[in-house]
């Protein structure tokens, strides 16, 4: 695909984006963060202009609405498509807002085109190497409940899942929240559930530090003494001779586990050949 050609200044969010260009002839461009940001922090706003509303959408358009679109009309066309995003379109307040890992100078910047996009205009196969990637990539109309659970979703993307399905993909939003509210809601009670499961797997872990070792006998010059809680036979030290030549003082306490025992306790992002821009 050839690229289009920018008619806008560039570098137009040198404070925070970089864009990288693998090829002049070809689609393969990618951006990286410039800055530290924490959580849903802003990232940029997608202001008019430069951003233009359209008729008709096309492969560089984003949806903001059941049948709205725009031009970005800046760099920001340059953020690619992940299955696991760094960053939320949130079209709805035209904002892009970090996603919940944050994001650090390097980050490739990212967003999941089907949380604006309801039908694209131009389908691809993702290529993305996240572990949750979705393959085929053609918009929310075409993916199941499991395949968007988890990610953040516009409110119009929302109110049209639930209409194909007769029923809503979340909990029924209150009164007062909009639908842009509704979607940062449901994606800070995944974050939720995951930080539950470390929390979890933390305790679980802390556990296994705190038992005690086992009582273990062991016979010197035909003495045996004991490794109990209270020391070797009730005292701190204990004076052994080795092979007649001196003494050493020997601590009763438990080693500090192992790389192999933490392993074993305590248990992406668009390639810079992408396929295709919203």
């Amino acid at each position: 695909m050839a690229p289009l050609k920018p008619h806008w200044t560039q570098p137009s969010h040198p404070d925070v984006q970089e864009v990288i260009k693998a090829s002049d002839t070809e689609f393969l461009t990618k951006s990286v963060s410039k800055v530290t940001l924490p959580p849903f922090a802003v990232f940029a706003k997608m202001s008019f202009p430069p951003c233009s509303f359209v008729e008709e959408p096309t492969y560089a358009t984003v949806q903001c609405g059941r049948d709205k679109h725009f031009n970005l009309n800046s760099d920001l066309l340059y953020i690619n498509h992940s299955c696991d995003p760094s960053l939320i379109f949130d079209t709805g307040n035209f904002n892009v807002l970090v996603g919940p890992k944050g994001l650090k100078p390097g980050d490739e910047l990212t967003f999941f085109y089907p949380s604006t996009e309801w039908s694209m205009a131009q389908p691809f196969d993702c290529f993305c190497g996240a572990p949750s990637c979705r393959g085929t990539i053609s918009g929310a109309r075409d993916m199941t409940k499991a395949q968007l659970e988890g990610v953040w979703l516009n409110g119009h993307v929302l109110e049209l899942l639930a209409e194909r399905d007769a029923a809503p993909i979340s909990a029924p939003p209150t009164t007062c929240e909009d639908a842009t509210a509704q979607a940062l809601r449901h994606a800070l009670e995944h974050a939720e559930k995951a930080a539950e499961a470390a929390l979890s797997a933390l305790r679980s872990y802390t556990e296994t530090l705190q038992i005690g070792s086992s009582a273990v006998a062991a016979k010197v010059n035909g003495t045996t003494y004991t490794n109990d809680s209270n020391g070797i036979n009730g005292k701190a030290k204990l004076n052994l001779a080795v092979n007649g030549t001196g003494e050493f003082g020997a601590t009763a306490a438990r080693r500090g586990p192992t790389s192999r025992e933490l392993s074993g306790e305590m248990g992406g992002d668009t390639k810079s050949d992408v396929s295709s821009v919203v």
